[in-house]
């Protein structure tokens, strides 16, 4: 069985950085993709940054050239590096893997950027 484990997150101040990772844990298949949505209140969720099997990524508008996205395939794990970030990228962020046609979703962690 597939599972997601977040970890990072928490309250931070405006221009301030956060980093999130996700490991993946199950059977040892190839994952296609891995990635990070968020979803604010009132909100639907929204795609924040994701990466394939070949490294190559794709990034909100809202969040292209303050967040970085990694993966590192031997641990199956994904790494969000967030920098300066704003009031408006408050949300719960959950992580996301691509297997097959599978996908499958973190709980989700909470990132508050408040002063």
């Amino acid at each position: 069985q597939v599972q997601l484990v977040e970890s990072g997150g928490g309250l931070v101040q405006p221009g301030g950085s956060l980093r999130l990772s996700c490991e993946f844990s199950g059977p040892m298949v190839s994952i296609e993709e891995m990635g990070w949505y968020r979803q604010a209140p009132g909100k639907q969720r929204e795609l924040v940054a994701v990466i394939n099997s070949v490294d190559s990524t794709n990034y909100a508008e809202s969040v292209r050239g303050r967040f970085t996205i990694s993966r590192d395939n031997p641990k199956n794990r994904v790494s969000l590096q967030m920098n300066s970030l704003k009031a408006e990228d408050t949300a719960v962020y959950y992580c996301n893997a691509l297997v097959g046609i599978n996908r499958s979703w973190g709980r989700g962690t909470q990132v508050t950027v408040a002063s």
